[in-house]
C-alpha cells in the first residue's frame, strides 16, 4: 500500500478559479433566461410559475400536498393557497388519499394538464441556441449534463 501525497490528490474544484467561475456564471444566465422565458410562458396562461410547477409535478399523478411542497421547496401552507386558488379555476382537484383519508392527494384535471402543455410548447427558450446546435453537441451537452446531476436524480424526485 503506497501513501497517496497531496500533490498526487485530484485537485478540489476551486470556485475562485477563471474557467470554473465562468462556467458558473453562464450556469446562472442560462438558468436565469430559462426561468424568466418560463414565467413568461405561465403568465401567457394566467399562471404562476409556482403553479405550472405544481401542474408538471402532477403529470405522473395524484400527489399529496407535502409532496407539492418538498417539489417546490416551500412550507407546506404555502401550497394551500396555490392549490385553493388553482382548485377555483378547474386545474386540480383535492381528494382524500385511499390509505389515509388525512391525507389530501392533489390531481391535474384536464384543463390543468392542458394549461402546462400550453405552458410547455409555449417555451421559447433554448429552442434557437439548441437547434444551433447539431445532434452530436446536443448529445454531448446532455451527456455532460447528466454526469452532474446525482446519482439518485434531482432533490425533488
Amino acid at each position: 500500500m503506497t501513501d497517496v501525497t497531496y500533490a498526487e490528490r485530484p485537485a478540489r474544484l476551486d470556485r475562485r478559479d477563471p474557467l470554473t467561475a465562468q462556467v458558473l456564471e453562464l450556469f446562472w444566465m442560462v438558468s436565469q433566461a430559462f426561468f424568466d422565458n418560463y414565467d413568461e410562458a405561465a403568465a401567457r396562461h394566467d399562471l404562476t410559475r409556482q403553479q405550472a410547477f405544481i401542474l408538471a409535478h402532477l403529470l405522473s399523478g395524484p400527489k399529496p400536498m407535502r409532496s407539492l411542497a418538498e417539489h417546490l421547496k416551500c412550507e407546506p401552507s404555502n401550497i394551500t393557497g396555490l392549490v385553493d386558488r388553482m382548485e377555483a379555476r378547474g386545474l386540480v382537484t383535492r381528494e382524500p388519499d385511499p390509505e389515509d383519508r388525512r391525507v389530501k392527494n392533489i390531481t391535474a384535471t384536464d384543463l390543468g394538464r392542458a394549461s402546462f402543455e400550453a405552458v410547455w410548447s409555449g417555451l421559447t427558450f433554448a429552442a434557437e441556441p439548441l437547434g444551433a446546435l447539431s445532434v452530436r453537441e446536443r448529445e454531448t451537452l446532455r451527456d455532460l449534463l447528466l454526469r452532474m446531476v446525482p446519482a439518485d436524480g434531482p432533490a425533488d424526485g
